[in-house]
């Protein structure tokens, strides 16, 4: 609340304050009632805007996606049988000062069983979808993609032969950069009512048993946890990146440092799903890392940039890490849900955190606790 011209206020009590004030024209004395609560501290950061809404997941076929105007936080967890990749994963999406929700999130265990595998290098066993979108001009390619890209992935990943199975990253270089074109498509040709100057940066993991693959198409971040060191797993695309500012000028576009650089002036990212009017300056392609497998893979984190602008690889990892500990919890008693893991505890630290630090965009962050690899002790 904002008071104007109330000097040295008179307080009737600790809990509700009167405050008065003479008016110098009439006499007359007004009153102002303000009532102190226990959620002073999310006022100050913009959660009394918030609306939230808690599932909680814990059949290994579960699958959480949040967007839209109505969900403004939304916490999910999922407890992975023994069979699983992943020992349990946690979701949260805030609106934070923006007056729209544009992120979008989505999880789905067990989305591919592919045979093969077996310690030879190549592709096999259960995998483990993980996306986080961060749509711009309107959620609706964000929207787009939680509903379909780990489908695309599905029917994508089918198509392979043995040879190709043993060159994995050649493998999952070529479906990952499917996935995205194809999507890439969708939202501008599919109808819809998706415009050209809508667009959603993009990062995903596939989590399986051997390998860990990530395709990154923006400035959302991937970070692995790994014997105690924070690994980006993908590489932020901003216009003054030199291997992007290159390839854009190749191109004939240009970089404009207008309150940021941006290509042709508008955009903060050269590279997205959508925004088809910046063509051929913005692609669509993923760039996509494979990074197999160790004893000491602790956690993995996926999140928009309203957490990546404000928080650092290195505080994000140590702040999860004592989550997982039970050494630390969040202080906002609305996002509690029953039954969550500290995956969840630890996704919605995050926001937090983000938040108390400042951030002004939209904050997505899945947190995925993962399983020790199969043939590696215990």
């Amino acid at each position: 609340m904002r008071l104007i011209n109330a000097s040295k206020p008179h307080v009737d009590g600790p809990v509700g304050m009167n405050l008065r004030r003479m008016t110098s024209d009439s006499g007359e004395m007004s009153q102002i009632t303000v009532t102190r609560t226990k959620n002073a501290l999310r006022r100050r950061i913009k959660v009394r805007r918030l609306k939230y809404t808690c599932r909680t997941k814990k059949t290994s076929s579960s699958s959480e996606e949040d967007v839209g105007d109505s969900v403004k936080v939304s916490l999910s967890v999922s407890s992975s049988e023994k069979d699983e990749v992943v020992l349990s994963y946690g979701s949260v999406s805030v609106i934070g000062r923006r007056r729209e929700m544009e992120d979008a999130v989505r999880a789905e265990l067990g989305i591919m069983n592919k045979k093969g595998g077996g310690g030879g290098g190549g592709v096999g066993g259960k995998y483990d979808f993980f996306g986080v979108y961060d749509g711009h001009g309107g959620c609706h390619v964000a929207r787009a993609c939680s509903e379909r890209l780990h489908g695309i992935l599905v029917e994508e990943g089918g198509e392979s032969n043995s040879e190709e199975l043993e060159r994995l990253s050649e493998y999952w270089e070529r479906v990952m950069e499917a996935c995205f074109g194809k999507m890439d498509e969708e939202v501008v040709g599919g109808g819809g009512g998706v415009g050209r100057t809508v667009g959603s940066t993009a990062v995903v993991a596939v989590v399986g048993e051997e390998e860990l693959v990530v395709a990154n198409c923006g400035d959302c971040r991937a970070v692995l946890f790994s014997g105690g060191v924070a690994l980006a797993l993908s590489r932020d695309h901003k216009p003054d990146r030199p291997d992007e500012l290159k390839r854009i000028e190749a191109a004939g576009g240009k970089v404009i440092n207008w309150n940021g650089h941006r290509v042709l002036g508008v955009l903060t990212t050269s590279r997205s799903i959508g925004d088809h009017h910046l063509r051929p300056y913005v692609i669509s392609k993923p760039e996509v890392t494979v990074t197999k497998r160790s004893n000491n893979d602790e956690f993995l984190i996926l999140a928009s940039d309203g957490l990546w602008d404000v928080i650092s690889n290195e505080v994000a990892c140590q702040t999860v890490k004592r989550c997982l500990e039970g050494r630390l919890r969040r202080k906002s008693l609305e996002m509690e849900v029953e039954n969550e893991s500290r995956a969840a505890e630890a996704a919605a630290v995050l926001a937090e955190l983000a938040m108390a630090r400042g951030s002004k965009d939209n904050i997505s962050v899945i947190v995925v606790e993962l399983r020790k690899p199969r043939g590696f002790p215990s």
